[in-house]
């Protein structure tokens, strides 16, 4: 009789937890969504689930200092070693203000050390063999810490600092690709930030990115950040425009994008970035994934790397699904198989628009992208995006989130309050350089409603209808018809979205042309006005080689306010006026005004060009960061859509250039090729 097959061995799964990493807190207990309860909640549903009874328990240590150097400076370290001492009691409250979202207490260095130490731990074991994967449930998360600086909840850059080590201190362990997978809601800045050059390490991050404006903010997140030099394709973002993606976006995600690349680069350990503030009802994120969707998610991933994953958490503040997603993913390494459940829905028609720009943006590195997908997967596996109606029509019209949640706004007004704003209605301080970035709550930078701009009378308008300027534009403002929306409300042939106009709706005193020694150039990647492709920018900087041509409307300047406001993201409450009549003493004076109460806004920048029959011309455009951004790559630079690239078109051909179509389109594709 033949004997019977021995069983097949149960995986061996560790598990690491440690209380003492719940003494990182507020300052005199006050409510954050990054709090102790959260390691609480999930240990209590581990333990209630009998999980622990079923895994490896792992000792916790904190992290050797040696060993966090290899990706935070030795200053960074240093704060956080000792800003829980007796000698920076007086100072922590003042250093957390200075940081973008931290806060600290007398618990903050213990536990900080300890998560990284425990991530170091938990992946040392797997890379080891001695297990063959393993959740860590820590905090303070990571995936936002920079190498010099805390953000984002984030102190140490745990599992950044784990990737490290075992590249470089335990190389005998032959770990020579490591794979970050990063599904956290919010992008991992800071983990992409330190190997954004190393193609040892393939980051992959799949969040809600909003066109630039979710939190951290910016274009880091964006599809175009692909690596540079040796690391070239090594950096995979997938950023979702909108919130309420789920299980049927990020499987998609997984099957066309993740998984085929996660077979060509075939890593040696998958390191999960584990933030569930995507999960359902987390009152940051706005999605809706399930604990089924996470499970699937880790099940696809197991077939890699001889199974050696490692879960380290980063976000999620709803306490009741990040417990259940936190037990499903143990539940699915344990048995080897997705917890019960089912796949509802379809994928938003943008998801699969974000899949097809990633694969284009990456097909010169990774052959598997080269095959388009099929239309009729696209077609029959799509859904509509339902977007209310923005009021705004600016071309930088995207920075405000189409539809909040009403727990997100709940959770603003009656859990956080003055202490701290949520990841969610962040953004940073791009003028702050040289020091640490400063906060700015997207709360106080709404689109206007409709009618805000001009729906009641006050003092400053009467002074302002009776001084003229000149409007100089260069955009799609060329073409009258569509600059004439901006004074008298409606939209033209391509626009998407109305303009809400003007409170004086009266034509243009006078028209004009002339050209300007300055540098035309597109950059951004969508506006809701019209749609994916960048938009005009003026380089504020002069110089005798450039040329651009510019409309110039006579108008008066309170009609100049309210241009500037419907053209950039601003406070409704319109006060004051951005631009008055002593201001223009200093754009001539100075050459240009950079409006504070308009920082968020992409055309903040008010530039001075001369005069015309003695009046001064003023346009606005980008600051002087943004186009450093654009020459070291941070912003992309980005084709005008078809709809926008036909109405500057119109403006050149039908407005006074005397350009043939010839010279127009050349002239246009020059300042979309040539570098600046």
């Amino acid at each position: 009789m033949d004997s019977a097959p021995e069983d097949r061995r149960s995986p061996r799964v560790g598990l690491a937890y440690d209380e003492r990493m719940c003494l990182h807190a507020t300052p005199d207990g006050e409510s954050h969504p990054e709090n102790p309860e959260r390691i609480r909640a999930i240990w209590r549903k581990l333990e209630a689930e009998g999980i622990p009874d079923r895994c490896v328990l792992l000792k916790t240590k904190e992290a050797e200092d040696s060993i966090i150097a290899s990706v935070h400076t030795k200053n960074h370290i240093k704060l956080i070693r000792n800003i829980s001492s007796k000698a920076f009691e007086f100072r922590r409250l003042k250093i957390a203000s200075k940081l973008n979202s931290i806060y600290f207490n007398e618990g903050s260095s213990e536990a900080a050390f300890l998560a990284a130490g425990t991530v170091i731990e938990v992946a040392e074991n797997v890379a080891k063999g001695d297990l063959d994967s393993a959740i860590a449930v820590v905090r303070p998360p990571g995936h936002h810490a920079e190498a010099n600086e805390a953000m984002g909840f984030c102190l140490f850059n745990n599992v950044a600092i784990s990737a490290s080590y075992l590249l470089d201190k335990r190389a005998e362990l032959g770990i020579n690709r490591i794979l970050i997978v990063d599904w956290d809601v919010h992008h991992g800045n800071g983990t992409q930030n330190m190997f954004y050059r190393d193609p040892r390490v393939l980051y992959f991050s799949v969040h809600r990115f909003d066109f630039g404006t979710f939190y951290p903010a910016g274009w880091d997140g964006s599809y175009c950040m692909i690596g540079e030099d040796q690391g070239a394709g090594y950096n995979i973002n997938v950023p979702w425009e909108h919130g309420q993606c789920g299980d049927a976006d990020y499987l998609a995600v997984w099957d066309h994008i993740l998984i085929p690349v996660t077979e060509a680069y075939n890593p040696d350990i998958i390191l999960i970035s584990a933030g569930f503030d995507a999960a359902v009802d987390d009152p940051l994120g706005g999605c809706c994934v399930t604990p089924y969707g996470y499970s699937v998610m880790l099940k696809k991933l197991m077939k890699f790397a001889d199974g050696k994953i490692v879960l380290a958490l980063e976000g999620g503040y709803n306490l009741n699904s990040l417990a259940n997603s936190v037990f499903a993913c143990a539940k699915t390494l344990l048995e080897g198989k997705p917890v019960a459940g089912n796949l509802e829905g379809r994928p938003f028609e943008s998801t699969w628009r974000v899949i097809n720009e990633v694969r284009n943006e990456l097909k010169t590195y990774w052959p598997v992208f080269s095959v388009d997908l099929p239309k009729e997967i696209l077609i029959a596996n799509a859904k509509p995006y339902q977007i209310q109606e923005i009021n705004s029509s600016s071309d930088s019209d995207v920075e405000k989130d189409p539809q909040p949640s009403n727990a997100i706004n709940s959770f603003m007004n009656n859990e956080v309050g003055d202490l701290i704003s949520p990841l969610s209605k962040l953004n940073v301080d791009e003028e702050n350089s040289g020091e640490l970035p400063a906060l700015r709550s997207q709360q106080n930078l709404a689109v206007p409603s409709k009618g805000s701009v001009c729906n009641s009378y006050v003092p400053w308008r009467s002074s302002l209808s009776k001084v003229d300027v000149w409007y100089g534009s260069y955009g799609s403002n060329m073409w009258r018809p569509r600059f004439l929306c901006y004074l008298e409300g409606g939209k033209v042939e391509g626009m998407n979205n109305p303009c809400q106009g003007a409170m004086d709706k009266t034509p243009p005193k006078y028209i004009t042309w002339k050209s300007v020694p300055h540098r035309l150039f597109f950059t951004r990647s969508y506006t809701h006005t019209w749609g994916h492709g960048g938009v005009a920018f003026l380089n504020p900087q002069s110089s005798i080689n450039e040329k651009t041509f510019m409309c110039l409307y006579k108008i008066t300047l309170e009609q100049f306010n309210d241009i500037l406001i419907q053209e950039n993201i601003a406070n409704e409450q319109f006060e004051s006026p951005f631009v008055a009549p002593e201001d223009i003493e200093f754009i001539v004076k100075n050459g240009s005004l950079r409006v504070e109460s308009l920082k968020g806004g992409w055309y903040s920048n008010v530039l001075y060009l001369g005069e015309q029959d003695g009046i001064p011309i003023l346009t606005m455009t980008c600051s002087a960061s943004d186009v450093e951004q654009l020459k070291s790559g941070e912003l992309p630079v980005c084709a005008p859509s078809k709809a926008y690239e036909n109405t500057l078109l119109k403006g050149l051909l039908e407005e006074g250039t005397r350009l043939s179509t010839e010279e127009a389109i050349g002239y246009l594709k020059d300042a979309v090729t040539r570098k600046l």
